[in-house]
């Protein structure tokens, strides 16, 4: 059974950073790409970043220049960490993860979520 447990979320001002943390747990052969998705109220779910297992990474136009996606391997841990934040910045981040099992069959799979509140 592979989880995938988010955290770091949380109520910042405008202008202010907050870091987020995902592990990935389970019986796992290897973590492939891993990335971050929001969904703000009212919204569809969108991309925000994603990092594929070499550390190549990918940004939506939105946040580029203010969030920074990384991963330790031997963790199996992806972070987001997010400067200049915006009150537009505000939604449930999901953590994402394709995990190849020990049976070499490979999933994708979604955490919970996090709330990041983005005001003054």
């Amino acid at each position: 059974q592979v989880q995938l447990v988010e955290s770091g979320g949380g109520l910042v001002q405008p202008g202010g950073s907050l870091r987020l943390s995902c592990v990935v747990s389970g019986n796992i052969l290897s973590v492939n790409t891993m990335g971050w998705y929001r969904q703000a109220p009212g919204k569809k779910r969108e991309l925000v970043a994603a990092i594929t297992s070499s550390s190549n990474a990918n940004y939506a136009d939105f946040v580029k220049g203010r969030f920074t996606i990384s991963r330790d391997n031997a963790k199996n841990t992806v972070y987001l960490q997010m400067n200049s934040l915006k009150p537009e910045d505000t939604a449930v981040y999901y953590c994402n993860a394709g995990v190849t099992n020990l049976y070499y069959i490979r999933e994708t799979y979604w955490g919970q979520g996090t709330q990041v509140t983005v005001s003054s």
